[in-house]
């Protein structure tokens, strides 16, 4: 917990730790309330790709600008137009007005507020503590606000969706920005001088830097593995909620609290990491577990059985993520941080509508079930292709560790 020793990241994460419970309170209640409207697995696929095929599109401008200007108040701005996207949708479903279409409008609304906030929240952290060596752990520390807010979030969801509505959820999620919002006002940063390059210079250096070196490279294909097979089952546990278990809001709570428990656990077990040395081999792992989990909870039927196999999805994707975090923000230097943490953005949740658009339609064809299992068969393919490249990724990074006194200089 030593990263908590800094007050402007405790004043981030407190708010943060409030507003993210919003969030999966938010993301839960507009699947939920997508399939009470439309009855289809397609419009559930639809909704998921329109929220976040702007951070495919987009995220590599956010990372220009989060190298470009002042990352404090850029935030505050994203957060405040999150919050305005939460009311306005909690208005509509409030007064009894809301359609299908609409949904998809904010959704893509809420997408692009995203592709910039998301890498400047990434590259942000970095300025929130003095001491580098603290940084690792700050990133699990915000790892594991986030998954703790997965845990509760989806879980407060299943109940005020069955007690009060979603418009409730929507009206909650827009109130608790205003932690994070506070909390951004009361922090000191001070904005390090930056190169005004142009917008096409910036993108140009920040791809040209990320392809061609090769950790950062085979770790953004890994992520991009993940986003396309892994991350879309959120879309597809309504069906699995109602038409496989037969439950309703509660039972759909209780899915995603599943795996939010496994990613709980996942952030807990990095926190207590000292190093970024051999997270390589962590990754690879991770995936590997999270796509046979996956696999498996495809064809379950049994509650009991598929919940466990949700903490372990869960619990693998989370790791493979966040350790890829701290492997690509000890790597690369701070005047390159926010494009490339732009593209781990975009190759971790830009893929991620491409593949809840495909598991969508091919769920509407060959049924939610084996749309899960080929993907969890496709992300242990990946898997174990990355582990084998390790060896030779390993002798790329390693100056770089040696530069950053992470492993002896004669090592």
């Amino acid at each position: 917990m030593r990263a908590l020793a800094h007050r402007n990241f405790r004043l981030y994460l407190s708010g943060q730790g409030i507003s993210l419970i919003g969030t999966w309170t938010q993301q839960v209640a507009m699947g939920w309330l997508a399939y009470r409207l439309s009855g289809s697995a397609v419009w559930l696929g639809v909704i998921g790709f329109s929220g976040q095929i702007p951070i495919l599109l987009f995220a590599s401008f956010g990372g220009v600008w989060s190298d470009r200007f002042d990352r404090h108040r850029l935030l505050f701005w994203t957060q405040a137009l999150a919050m305005a996207q939460a009311l306005l949708l909690a208005a509509l479903v409030l007064g009894h007005v809301v359609q299908i279409w609409h949904l998809v409008v904010l959704a893509a609304v809420l997408g692009v507020v995203n592709a910039v906030d998301a890498p400047l929240r990434q590259s942000f952290v970095v300025q929130l503590v003095d001491d580098r060596a603290d940084l690792p752990n700050a990133i699990a520390l915000n790892s594991l606000a986030i998954n703790s807010s997965r845990l509760v979030g989806p879980a407060a969801a299943g109940f005020l969706i069955s007690w009060l509505g979603e418009g409730v959820c929507f009206l909650l999620n827009g109130l608790s920005y205003v932690a994070v919002l506070w909390a951004l006002r009361r922090m000191k940063t001070t904005a390090p001088q930056r190169r005004r390059s142009s917008m096409r210079e910036g993108l140009k250096d920040g791809f040209s830097y990320a392809f061609g070196f090769p950790p950062v490279r085979a770790l953004l294909l890994m992520m991009a593995v993940l986003g396309l097979t892994i991350v879309p089952y959120m879309v597809l546990m309504p069906v699995y909620a109602k038409h496989v278990f037969h439950g309703d809001a509660q039972t759909l709570g209780l899915l995603m609290g599943s795996a939010g428990l496994g990613a709980l656990t996942g952030a807990v077990f990095l926190t207590a990491r000292r190093s970024v040395v051999g997270l390589g081999k962590v990754i690879a792992a991770a995936a590997l577990c999270a796509g046979l989990a996956l696999a498996g909870f495809a064809f379950s039927t049994r509650l009991a059985l598929s919940l466990p196999l949700l903490v372990v999805v869960g619990f693998g994707l989370i790791v493979s993520a966040a350790s890829t975090n701290m492997l690509l923000q000890t790597l690369v230097e701070d005047h390159l941080r926010g494009r490339v943490m732009a593209l781990f953005t975009m190759s971790f949740l830009g893929m991620a509508p491409v593949g809840s658009l495909l598991a969508g339609i091919v769920a509407h064809h060959l049924g939610a079930p084996l749309t899960l299992f080929i993907n969890g068969v496709l992300c242990v393919l990946a898997a174990l292709y990355f582990a084998s490249r390790l060896p030779g990724l390993r002798r790329h990074a390693h100056p770089v560790f040696q530069r950053r006194g992470l492993v002896p200089k004669d090592s």
